[in-house]
Order: C-alpha cells, then sequence, then structure tokens
C-alpha cells in the first residue's frame, strides 16, 4: 500500500513552521475529510427523496459539512497554514520545548466563518426565531470567528484582546440560542494549551461531533415536523403565520403543483 506523501510533495509550498503535523496526522485528517464526505452525500441524496421545498435543512446541513470536507482536506495536505512564533514553551515538552513556531491552519477558521452560521442557520429556523434574532446571532457568531483567528495569528499578549472580544460574542450566541431560542421553540405554534498532535484530534472529533452529528440529530428530529408548519414567533415568542417560499423564490402552497 503506497503510504501517504501529502507532506513530501507539498513541503515546497508556503513557509513551514518548526512544530508541525506528521504523516499520522496527515492520515486523520483524510480521515475527518473522508468521513465528512460520506456524511455529505448522505444528507444530500436523503435530501433528492423529499419535495423540493422540503429540502431546505438537508441542503444547509450538506453544505456545512462538504467545506468541513474541504477544510480537512487542506489540513490533510498541510496547506492553508502560516507559522506562528509560540508565546509559551514548556520544558517538560522536548517537542514543544524546542519549537519556535507552531503552524496555525487559518483554513479551519476559514471553515468555521462558513460553517458555524450554517448550523446556526439550521437550529434557528427549526427553532422558529424571527429574521431579525436570526442575523443578529450569525453577526455574533462571525465576530466570534474572526476574533478567534486574529488572535491565533498573534504571537505576543495582545492576542488575550482578542480572546475577550471573541468570548463576548460567543456569550451573546449561547444566550440568544439558550435563552430567545428556546422561549421561541417551546411556544406552542488561546493559547499554546494543546500540542499540536491533542489540537488535531481534539478539533477532529469535535467537528464530527458538531457538524456530523448535529446533522443525523437535526434532520432526524424534522422527521417529525409537518412539511406545511410554517409558524414563526415574533420577538416575544408569540406564534406568526407566515407564507411559505420555495427555493426559487416566492410563496408557495404546501402542495406545489
Amino acid at each position: 500500500m503506497a503510504r501517504n506523501q501529502a507532506l513530501h510533495t507539498n513541503a515546497g509550498i508556503g513557509q513551514r513552521a518548526d512544530l508541525e503535523i506528521t504523516n499520522h496526522g496527515s492520515d486523520r485528517y483524510y480521515t475527518v475529510c473522508a468521513v465528512m464526505g460520506t456524511a455529505t452525500l448522505v444528507f444530500w441524496f436523503q435530501g433528492l427523496r423529499k419535495p423540493y421545498p422540503d429540502r431546505t435543512f438537508n441542503n444547509i446541513t450538506a453544505a456545512s459539512t462538504f467545506v468541513a470536507c474541504i477544510a480537512y482536506f487542506t489540513m490533510g495536505s498541510n496547506l492553508g497554514q502560516v507559522p506562528v512564533l509560540a508565546e509559551w514553551t514548556r520544558p517538560s515538552s522536548t517537542k514543544v520545548g524546542a519549537a519556535g513556531t507552531r503552524e496555525i491552519f487559518y483554513v479551519r477558521y476559514i471553515d468555521w466563518f462558513i460553517t458555524t452560521p450554517l448550523l446556526l442557520l439550521d437550529l434557528l429556523l427549526t427553532s422558529r426565531m424571527p429574521l431579525p434574532m436570526i442575523l443578529s446571532t450569525i453577526f455574533a457568531d462571525l465576530i466570534m470567528v474572526v476574533c478567534g483567528l486574529v488572535g491565533a495569528l498573534v504571537s505576543t499578549g495582545f492576542k488575550w484582546g482578542f480572546w475577550t472580544f471573541g468570548s463576548a460574542a460567543f456569550l451573546l450566541v449561547v444566550w440568544q440560542i439558550l435563552v430567545d431560542g428556546r422561549r421561541h421553540a417551546f411556544n406552542p405554534g488561546g493559547p499554546d494549551l494543546f500540542d499540536i498532535y491533542a489540537r488535531l484530534i481534539f478539533y477532529g472529533v469535535l467537528d464530527i461531533i458538531s457538524k456530523v452529528g448535529f446533522g443525523v440529530v437535526l434532520l432526524a428530529g424534522h422527521r417529525n415536523i409537518p412539511s406545511d408548519d410554517t409558524n414563526a414567533s415574533d420577538e416575544n415568542g408569540q406564534a406568526v403565520t407566515q407564507p411559505r417560499y420555495s427555493m426559487a423564490g416566492g410563496p408557495t402552497t404546501s402542495n406545489p403543483v
């Protein structure tokens, strides 16, 4: 069996960090890539079995896992990264202690910038939140991701400023989901915490749970929601009936011709 040659092939592309993934790490990124790609096909083909206006959640979920598939392919190829000087070294670890720079996969943040709004859109549409609240939640999420990226690229203590801004945006997202989202749904009508290998496993498992696991649970739950259930709710959680829209635009009935 041919060995993974991605790191060797792409060794001359861009700047390289002192501490970067190994062939085993690359294999694991490719494994997550395969899981995301398989999930994309499953979600998409499952949507094809539904009437066209009822494919919204399948399409959103498939788009999220497809973007993640591309991101993990990029990271498995050791691309989409830049070396950043480590702020702290740990004498107890010879690898980290000897490294001047570690690689930061900015492509991971591009993935999150696209996919986390899609996941939120899935969740908040299901909870029937009004459009202004959905947009404000997604905006806060984008601020959180951008602050995370900038903070990851900063090698000085100023990264904590971006961490603070990002954390404030994160708390707003949590509030909107757990408080406002819950109210509408129940209406009747940093820094060098992990070494590079631990981060690889942590983010890979987290992404599979958050994207694939979330998609499976959400789409399974939608089996019990009638396709003509188009009630939304206003900012006070009161039911509001709104017209249904097809993918092509314009109001439709629950049984389009």
